[in-house]
């Protein structure tokens, strides 16, 4: 029996690197979600870098500039909107509604004031894109004393459960995070550390480029066994999940802090934390998914040859495989995730999972801002 909510729902999300802006519009039944179309909205390059910088503590806003880049991110994420329904051929009438994950600028999900904060004025989204916009998703599992991260492994659960054993899917953006599935229900998750964020970094001051394509700076340098046991003996690899972290905590300067890295060629640097990726993430499986029996990759860094090679070559027996072998494209997972809570939003329906963030219970996530 067909549900009111069931319809056209467009996911948008920056993730931690700001490389662009995912697009997903997703067509939602009582069946399989399916993606209708996606892009990445590339971001004007001085806006990216301000992004960053703001992100990684290198630039502080003051009240004026915060509510200028509110509003910029806004307008920059109502065009990816537009740009997707363009690609499409769908009006935006036809869309129930947006879910926006904005900007992630700062994420301090513990201490005695928590917080998440997330940028991309909603209501610029709506007015522009002309359509109903769901937004600030995370802020509800904080203030329920969650980590408000992640929030897409209850999507992983609805697309990617097994038949049999336990599965890991692994998502690679600029911070890792794994879900852990099994045929019962059961479902955990955590951020593990870096992914390609350091990386993208390191490679953007050392090359002028914005990503390693195919890992090809890694592979031209060594892994400094001194400085990998070095950045692999910071404190959040050794809490306990729940725990989410971001690029307020692995940026340049936590990396700049280890006077070894001035002693080391560049693309040596660029090696080891291609090295720091691939074991935080298959320490973080060894230790909180033992018994999986494969491991499902989706995010940009599924487009990394070296990074993955890397990352099976310590799966101790386990495969690895893209999340395109099982129907949903990669490098639209997360977007889709934001549509699917925005259609649990419009049901009525919890959006977190406790088990995952810690939060006191289920919440409705997300607030709604209406288009003219």
């Amino acid at each position: 029996m067909p549900h009111a909510s069931d319809g056209l729902y467009l996911g948008l999300i920056s993730g931690t690197s700001a490389d662009g802006i995912d697009a997903a519009l997703v067509r939602f039944t009582d069946t399989r979600p399916a993606l209708v179309a996606g892009l990445v909205h590339p971001w004007e390059e001085n806006l990216r870098r301000r992004i960053l910088a703001v992100a990684q503590d290198e630039e502080r806003l003051d009240l004026d500039g915060y509510g200028r880049l509110d509003v910029a991110v806004g307008q920059a994420f109502a065009g990816a909107a537009q740009a997707v329904l363009a690609k499409a051929g769908v009006n935006a009438g036809d869309v129930r509604a947006i879910g926006s994950h904005g900007q992630t600028i700062r994420h301090r999900p513990d201490g005695e004031h928590p917080f998440t904060l997330q940028i991309g004025d909603p209501s610029v989204i709506a007015e522009q894109a002309r359509i109903d916009t769901i937004a600030d998703f995370r802020r509800p599992d904080v203030a329920a004393g969650g980590q408000g991260a992640p929030l897409v492994p209850a999507f992983h659960a609805t697309v990617l459960r097994p038949d049999a054993g336990a599965r890991v899917v692994l998502n690679l953006g600029g911070i890792a995070n794994v879900t852990r599935l099994t045929p019962e229900g059961g479902v955990t998750g955590f951020d593990t550390g870096p992914a390609n964020g350091l990386m993208d970094a390191w490679c953007l001051r050392h090359k002028g480029e914005a990503f390693d394509r195919d890992g090809r700076f890694a592979a031209s340098g060594s892994v400094d066994p001194d400085l990998l046991a070095e950045l692999l003996d910071d404190a959040y690899f050794l809490l306990p999940p729940p725990k989410s972290t971001g690029r307020e905590h692995f940026h340049l300067a936590w990396l700049d802090a280890h006077p070894r890295v001035a002693e080391l060629a560049p693309e040596d640097v660029q090696a080891t934390l291609m090295a720091l990726s691939a074991v935080s993430i298959t320490d973080a499986i060894r230790l909180h998914a033992a018994d999986a029996t494969d491991v499902v990759a989706c995010g940009g860094g599924v487009h990394n040859a070296a990074l993955m090679h890397a990352i099976a070559a310590r799966l101790e027996g386990r495969a690895l495989r893209a999340s395109g072998d099982f129907g949903i494209d990669p490098d639209y997972m997360e977007a889709m995730g934001f549509a699917w809570l925005a259609f649990r939003r419009l049901r009525g329906e919890p959006g977190n999972l406790p088990a995952v963030t810690g939060a006191r219970g289920p919440r409705l996530l997300g607030a709604l801002y209406a288009a003219p």
